[in-house]
């Protein structure tokens, strides 16, 4: 099956309702253009708010179903889409997940996943405002392939890529928002970037899978300070982990990329790691270490 995905890079303003209209009206451009699985970046509803420890920005969140959830239900249902969309869930008082919806082609809103691994570094405070993912690793099955979600601080993690493929996902999914803090770019800008692309790509490698990243652009100061320098270029990788597409990295842009699902059986078979696990040697996994 060839499938045409839409990846929607973009900057964000202070202004949710803003945000979202935009979000839709960029999904809407690419329905149009021929996308067939569109993906938003994470949180996208938002400036990334993570960047200070601050109960008032808890006012963001949003149930699921909520009002962001039913509009990508009605734009999935009017062009035959199937979307992805990163949201700041308000489970119940005290209880927040970063999560994201996954609504079929007909409208039909077929999960949730929970973001599983959370940061906590300088500017990336999540663990003050996210609860662990309680949905596990999931795939499902979409009107145009089998997908896996997965979201930003996910993507470092082979275990977690690995067990959404085991469920069969030929895509993989990781809506991101992730930059650079402007004083260590010249020192580290490179090695921070290539290491986030070169992981991302190696799973699209172990996993004979597709990989797209959707990430965000722009300086984002809302606490003041330098910020964080989002260094966009989403993209997506092949099942030998090439790039076949990739967005600039300082300016919107809609990544319209084909891709032939065929190739994950082909990728498979020539490369058969998932043949050749040693499922009976992999306990020592579920420690934490070993002494």
């Amino acid at each position: 099956m060839k499938v045409t995905l839409g990846l929607l890079q973009h900057a964000c303003t202070g202004n949710p309702a803003q945000n979202l209209r935009k979000t839709l009206a960029l999904a809407e451009k690419a329905a149009k253009r021929g996308a067939n699985i569109i993906c938003t970046q994470e949180l996208f509803r938002s400036q990334y708010f993570c960047q200070s420890e601050d109960h008032a920005n808890f006012a963001l969140a949003e149930s699921i179903p909520g009002p962001s959830t039913r509009a990508f239900q009605q734009l999935a249902r009017r062009h035959g889409v199937v979307v992805i969309a990163s949201l700041f869930e308000r489970r119940a008082a005290g209880l927040y997940h970063n999560t994201a919806v996954i609504i079929d082609a007909d409208g039909k809103l077929l999960g949730i996943y929970r973001k599983m691994h959370i940061p906590d570094d300088p500017l990336y405070y999540e663990k003050f405002y996210f609860t662990p993912g309680d949905t596990g690793f999931r795939a499902w099955q979409t009107r145009f392939g089998r997908i896996g979600v997965l979201i930003c601080w996910d993507q470092w993690y082979p275990e977690a890529a690995r067990l959404t493929a085991l469920q069969g996902a030929e895509i993989l999914f990781y809506p991101t928002a992730i930059g650079w803090h402007p004083q260590e770019k010249r020192a580290h800008g490179g090695e921070q970037h290539g290491a986030w692309e070169t992981i991302q790509r190696a799973h699209g490698v172990a996993n004979g899978c597709f990989v797209a990243v959707v990430n965000r652009v722009g300086n984002e100061r809302p606490v003041g300070g330098d910020g964080i320098e989002f260094w966009g270029q989403s993209f997506v990788a092949g099942t030998s982990g090439q790039i076949l597409a990739k967005a600039a990295v300082d300016r919107e842009e809609l990544l319209l990329v084909p891709v032939d699902l065929g190739k994950v059986d082909v990728t498979r078979t020539h490369w058969p790691f998932l043949r050749d696990r040693r499922i009976d040697a992999y306990g020592d996994l579920t420690r934490r270490f070993i002494d």
